[in-house]
């Protein structure tokens, strides 16, 4: 049997379909019921990516979790998955990319539930990390399943498609994730992926082609426990750096014990036969620069969804829904950008499209950097714009970027670049704006505390209460006199947003370095094709 043209070489695939006018034998395979699966298990994955923001301030109220249990929250699922995306993806090459998708829509489900059930923040984590897992044997396994279902004139249509889907999910999570926590209870936002994973699972396991690789490569374990370990260390380092300092020696040794071991890493990719990520790859400038601006993108991106999301509930006061829809000009922005970016990318290349995007990204987080707790809507939303089309046209042109000047034979090791680098931006993001933010605030706290007209007496007896206050929320103290705690909320707000401050001029000089490293990039001979973002 021969394989669709974009299939690769050496895969193995389910029977085709009976011909036109036959009596059918089975509906697998069919291109409408792969999409309807596979776009219903990575909106699962986009969904808990922006109801989790949501959530978080509910998370730490109901399980006194501290900041750096939030940062957990996100970052041992964004970890998890940056990790696992590359190999779970040779497992899909290895036993079949239905049966590994499958596998990660039902333990994405189960973990799901696990998350809202286990009532501790330690268990809350250890499920995420979990649910990471899963996912990235989800992502990868789907596109794959998309391109060995869809010829090549039929490819971007389908990808459009699986991207869209993940981006309304990516819009429509913050609304949905509003109204349920303030109706239901945060629990219930995890829960949500139950039914939706069910009817992914019903649909993908009676109408999915399997298609697994006849030829397979060597799992590289050691290229896995390297990166693993490597990347682990330096973003534990980060997080605990603010309650640390960024020059206790703990620090500094998980710092630079995290970069040694990728050092590691990289020498033993070099001497592998088949490594897990081929370093050949950098060779070709532009897919070294295209997955640094990936990287620095979503560094900018999920900086500003975690904390701008802490000070939409906690400094002015939103409830969960009203902060969901107050997001909503970033999230949904990602519907439109997507396409856009693609149209622009095949007209001008990624050369202008990546600085363009990261250009927009940056001066967006220039506007947030004048809030103020008093701030109304209209200092948010066009910042929020600006971020989101941003962001979306880089997504596409820097995956244009990496994937079509990988050789055939890396493609797909290449798209699982592309998705880890996003990933890994998510975790840098939270990982070091939020320890730079909390830095700061303990820096502020006393001095704003008193400004507002604590005494100084009393002041530095609530720098214990730095954590809290760097979720933008502000303690309350039993007994005292409306007026003090009325200052105190005063001066805890006003440190928050110098912390706040100086994380977003951190994220906005990412982006202007992300805008001019899109300089360097290149158009690939016979680009303007298929390019396979990882939302």
């Amino acid at each position: 049997m021969t394989p669709p043209p974009d299939t690769a070489a050496g895969d193995v695939l389910d029977p085709p379909q009976a011909p036109a006018g036959a009596p059918a034998r089975s509906r697998r395979g069919h291109p409408a019921w792969t999409l309807v699966a596979v776009a219903l298990g990575v909106m699962m994955v986009g969904l808990d990516g922006t109801v989790v923001s949501i959530a978080n301030p509910y998370i730490a109220r109901s399980l006194h979790g501290s900041l750096a249990d939030l940062q957990w929250v996100t970052n041992a699922y964004l970890l998890v998955l940056a990790v696992l995306l590359i190999p779970m993806g040779y497992l899909g090459d290895r036993f079949g990319r239905k049966l590994v998708f499958l596998v990660g829509v039902a333990g994405f489900a189960l973990m799901s539930l696990s998350v809202g059930l286990i009532g501790s923040m330690p268990g809350v984590i250890a499920f995420r990390s979990l649910q990471g897992a899963f996912g990235a044997m989800l992502m990868p396994s789907s596109l794959a399943i998309i391109r060995n279902t869809f010829p090549p004139e039929k490819l971007n249509g389908a990808v459009g498609i699986w991207g869209g889907a993940t981006a309304i999910s990516v819009a429509g999570g913050p609304i949905v994730g509003g109204l349920l926590v303030e109706h239901v209870s945060w629990q219930s936002v995890f829960y949500l992926n139950v039914p939706v994973g069910l009817v992914a699972l019903v649909i993908g396991a009676l109408l999915l082609a399997e298609s697994r690789m006849e030829q397979l490569r060597r799992f590289d374990t050691l290229g896995l426990g390297l990166l693993g370990a490597g990347l682990f260390g330096i973003v534990f380092g980060l997080i605990k750096a603010s309650a640390w300092g960024w020059t206790d020696a703990r620090t500094l040794g998980l710092l630079a014990g995290g970069v040694g071991v990728l050092a590691l890493f990289v020498l033993a990719e070099l001497r592998v036969a088949e490594p897990l990520l081929p370093m050949r790859l950098f060779r070709h400038r532009s897919i070294t620069f295209g997955t640094i601006t990936v990287l620095l993108g979503f560094f900018a991106m999920f900086g500003v969804l975690f904390f701008v999301t802490l000070y939409l509930q906690n400094v002015h006061g939103y409830d969960p829904v009203a902060a969901g829809v107050h997001m909503l000009p970033l999230t949904a922005v990602f519907v439109v950008a997507s396409p856009l970016g693609g149209v622009l990318n095949q007209r001008f290349g990624p050369r202008l499209v990546v600085p363009v995007g990261m250009v927009m990204v940056g001066v967006g987080l220039l506007l947030l950097h004048s809030l103020q707790p008093e701030s109304g809507y209209v200092h948010l939303w066009p910042a929020f714009v600006l971020v989101g089309t941003g962001v979306g046209m880089v997504i596409v042109a820097s995956s244009d970027a990496i994937v079509a000047n990988a050789p055939q034979e890396d493609a797909g090791v290449a798209g699982g670049l592309q998705s880890t680098a996003l990933q890994l931006g998510g975790v840098l993001g939270t990982s070091i704006l939020g320890s730079v933010l909390v830095t700061r605030v303990g820096s502020l706290l006393v001095g704003s505390l008193v400004g507002s007209g604590v005494p100084a007496g009393i002041a530095p007896r609530l720098l214990p209460a730095t954590g809290l206050v760097a979720q933008g929320a502000a303690p309350q103290i039993a007994g005292v006199p409306a007026p003090l705690q009325h200052a105190i909320t005063i001066g805890s707000h006003q440190a928050f947003m110098g912390g706040l401050h100086v994380a977003i001029l951190v994220a906005a000089v990412a982006a202007f370095v992300a805008a001019a490293l899109g300089l360097l990039l290149q158009r690939s001979e016979g680009s303007g094709g298929t390019a396979l973002p990882g939302l």
